[in-house]
């Protein structure tokens, strides 16, 4: 038997193990965690090759925004140099390309000018002889600026940090989506498929390198900003700024919460057991499985996601189970045969868990490559992480626990706490005492669970993932609120390929002046600024401004109804706007016009920014009741216009995630019912535990209804890692009510023996681990609150189901044949 060669070798086996655990620990350190895009997003998404596509054909680039609330007036000179100070300081910044503030925009408004005067002399706050008074009117009431670059109530502005291209990145890009695409259509040739290999590689490694710069360039501008922070409320926002710091916080919480987690289970362990080896060795398997696993992550090339930020807990919690359970069994056959050697007792207690633990590993394998069904490439491999982290808490627990107790001097058990707490006797004699109110009890959960499920919502709100004290929350509310919100949402409409007439202008000295050269010059753009265009353009951007929940939106229109004022009520006519096209800087082109039309493919685009921190936000449905209206109201037809940008992206991957969480929960009850019929033989057993272990799912979905937690990006997992969890101790407790049942072929004999035996074990997993991810709460990270308090209410309903409900319905059914029996 392998415990023989274990307990002979034990400190060969152990020295193994150390160089093993070292090794990979060097590699550990460096586990990636990657919060980028790229990992929320659906690679066969049609919406993502579209966004792709239309995001070709328009210039934007990365960008970070401060949020600055002068302690003086905004157009004092004080918060004014201010600015100056804060764009100085900026554009010494490596990464920084431009910054645009309410110092640099052009002024259409102060004074209303006409066209030519506009063009030759673009005013701005710098410029000369300012009128501060219409400054302030044009910002407030402008619609390219208002609830834009500043709030409305004029406390508030914008500043915009332009990063500079990275080429390298959009070629690695490039070259890899070209592959990809290629892949979804046609056999990547074998030259292809080594050439996509070598691109992903190399992109992987960059993207590192693109992280830490970024990191880089954010601390530089927060450190900026904190040299300012004097002169009134200053916050940093902006999607590259929101995924740097939900890395920094899933990296701090691993770490932080990782050894809070393991430090107060050592405290639980020592209480419980009262001797240092029953602790030592539950400890040493929990937290060298991680380190060999993140290690293994590492060499693999795998990376830590939003998804599967909570492995290290999970793993944790898999460990402990499975070594408690072992020195428990121990325990028990040392105090059962005091006279025999360690390396008998060894080798009963790892005849009898190996059974078990196998079976209990296999049904966390299961639960969690159920997830590889997806077809989700995040959640994929949060499912593989699962299934190997599960392996090897099952190896090291089977390998190094005999050896670490051969290697301790055989010693009787302190058996205080055992003495002390009689809490599965009370269990049992509830069982024997209370059926009905157990039966109700458990009805009542049932109802509840299915309630609440009823309520469920699927969502992903970015800004509800940070505590309302944190700088990024505030700074996110105070962006969404003031400065027309964070999410971004794009309309792209294509208008019919007709030419038409290029109107005369309204106003005589634009002609007089400019009709020579811009005829010259103009080509395309003088007949594509039609009347039926620009009128559509507004009917558009009005209706999508009455949504609820849309905060700014620009696109051409903004510009046409600043012409509108400039021209007393008449507005900018198709000559006047080709005139525009043409004859602004550059600069000022991109930010009134060529971010908002494409005149090479006859398209207009509208920017949409949700105000994420509505609570009546449904992302789903505004998608939904944006495009039904665009068909109903607007009249457009589904072939003239698209919807697309990160909030469509997001909503696809949790759309998808939420029907794959129900196609798996249903592949996972299947199979690990076919697994109880294959152990036990038995549909009855096979029933009674998916009955059972359907409940702490049912719970954990109940409770997120009834407390509007939405299932999200962070917990979409969440129904396997409940499966998992209470799963394993019906495992634990089946088999050795089986194995007890034998006795005597008295059920209610047998179901006080099993309790006072593997319902201690059974309990001390779930108090360990309730004790310690009750510290989770503490974060400043949302999701890994939830996480930890979902958890908790799993294990707790998990275990009340297997002392309460689970004997109970053994008994009732007589679940294992019909022996002599008492009845209840």
């Amino acid at each position: 038997m392998y415990s023989d060669f274990i307990t002979k070798n034990h400190k060969i086996v152990l020295s193994i193990l150390l160089l093993v655990t070292l090794f990979l620990g060097y590699f550990a350190v460096h586990l990636s965690v990657d919060a980028s895009a790229e990992t929320l997003l659906l690679e066969n998404d049609k919406d993502l090759q579209l966004t792709r596509e239309i995001h070709k054909r328009y210039t934007s680039s990365d960008y970070l925004v401060i949020s600055f609330s002068p302690n003086d007036p905004m157009l004092s000179e004080k918060s004014l140099n201010t600015i100056r100070s804060l764009k100085e300081a900026l554009l010494k910044v490596d990464s920084v390309k431009s910054v645009v503030s309410i110092l640099d925009v052009p002024l259409l408004e102060s004074p209303p000018r006409s066209i030519k005067e506009f063009i030759d002399d673009i005013r701005t706050l710098e410029s000369k002889d300012i009128n501060k008074t219409m400054v302030q009117e044009e910002f407030t009431t402008s619609p390219i600026y208002k609830n834009n670059l500043v709030s409305a109530d004029f406390k508030t502005t914008g500043i915009l940090i332009n990063l500079k291209d990275d080429t390298k990145y959009m070629e690695f890009v490039k070259a890899r989506n070209a592959l990809l695409d290629k892949q979804k259509v046609e056999k990547l040739t074998k030259e292809e498929s080594l050439q996509l290999k070598h691109i992903q590689k190399e992109f992987k490694e960059y993207r590192e390198v693109v992280k830490d710069k970024s990191h880089s360039v954010i601390k530089e501008v927060r450190d900026i900003i904190d040299m300012h922070k004097d002169s009134g409320q200053l916050f940093l926002g902006g999607v590259m700024m929101v995924a740097d710091d939900m890395i920094s916080f899933v990296k701090d919480d691993i770490k932080t919460y990782g050894i809070s987690v393991i430090l107060i289970m050592v405290l639980v362990l020592w209480i419980i057991f009262r001797q240092l080896r029953y602790v030592l060795i539950p400890v040493t398997v929990a937290f060298s499985a991680v380190v060999i696993t993140a290690g293994l992550y590492t060499l693999f090339g795998l990376e830590v996601t939003v998804i599967s930020s909570n492995f290290v807990s999970m793993q944790l919690i898999m460990a402990i189970s499975l070594s408690i359970h072992l020195v428990s069994n121990y325990r028990e056959n040392y105090i059962k045969n005091p006279e025999l050697s360690q390396k008998e007792i060894i080798a009963i207690t790892m005849e009898k868990m190996v059974l078990p633990m196998s079976f209990v590993v296999c049904s966390s394998i299961v639960a969690y490559m159920s997830l590889i069904s997806s077809g989700i490439l995040p959640v994929m491999n949060f499912g593989w992480m699962m299934a190997v982290a599960s392996c090897i808490s099952f190896l090291f627990a089977i390998i190094f626990s005999p050896a670490m107790l051969m290697a301790l001097k055989k010693k009787a058990p302190v058996l205080t706490y055992d003495k002390f707490t009689k809490l599965t006797l009370a269990c049992a004699n509830a069982v024997k005492a209370y059926p009905k109110t157990i039966y109700l009890g458990s009805l009542a959960v049932v109802i509840f669970s299915i309630v609440g499920t009823t309520q469920l919502i699927v969502e992903n709100s970015m800004i509800n993932y940070f505590r309302d004290k944190t700088e990024i929350y505030q700074g996110m509310k105070k962006i969404d609120e003031n400065l027309g919100g964070t999410t971004p949402l794009e309309v792209v409409v294509r208008f019919p390929k007709k030419q038409a007439s290029m109107e005369k202008s309204s106003d005589p000295s634009v002609l007089d002046s400019f009709e020579e050269e811009f005829n010259k010059q103009s080509g395309e753009a003088q007949y594509w600024f039609t009347d039926q265009k620009m009128e559509e353009i507004l009917k558009i951007q009005t209706f999508l401004e009455s949504m609820n929940n849309v905060g700014n939106v620009s696109s051409l229109a903004t510009l046409l109804r600043v012409g509108k004022i400039i021209k007393n009520g008449q507005g900018l006519d198709s000559f006047e706007l080709g005139i525009l096209y043409k004859a602004l800087p550059e600069e000022d082109k991109n930010m009134l016009l060529d971010s908002y039309i494409n005149i090479e493919n006859d398209e207009a685009r509208f920017i949409i920014r949700i105000k994420d921190s509505s609570k009546d936000l449904r992302r789903e449905e505004l998608i939904n009741t944006i495009r039904a209206g665009l068909e109903k109201e607007i009249g457009l037809k589904e072939s003239d216009f698209d919807i697309v940008g990160m909030m469509v992206l997001y909503n696809n991957m949790l759309q998808s995630l939420y029907q794959t969480q129900i196609l798996t929960v249903g592949e996972t009850i299947s199979i690990l019912g076919l697994m109880f019929l294959f152990l036990f033989r038995s549909v009855k057993i096979g029933l009674i535990a998916i009955v059972v272990n359907i409940i702490p799912i049912g719970i954990v979905f109940g409770i997120m209804g009834v407390f509007k937690i939405p299932l999200d990006i962070m917990n979409i997992t969440i129904a396997a890692i409940a499966f998992d969890m209470a799963m394993n101790n019906t495992v634990y407790y089946y088999l050795r009510f089986r194995a007890e049942l034998k006795k005597d072929g008295d059920y209610v004999a047998t179901m006080v023996r099993s309790h006072a035996s593997v319902g201690n074990p059974m309990y001390y997993c779930a108090g360990v681990t309730v004790i310690g991810f009750m510290v989770l709460v503490t974060s400043n990270f949302v999701p890994t609150i939830v996480f930890g308090l979902l958890t908790v209410a799993t294990i707790f309903v998990a275990i009340v189901a297997d002392l309460l409900l689970s004997p109970l319905l053994l008994i009732t059914f007589k679940a294992f044949g019909t022996p002599k029996t008492k009845e209840l």
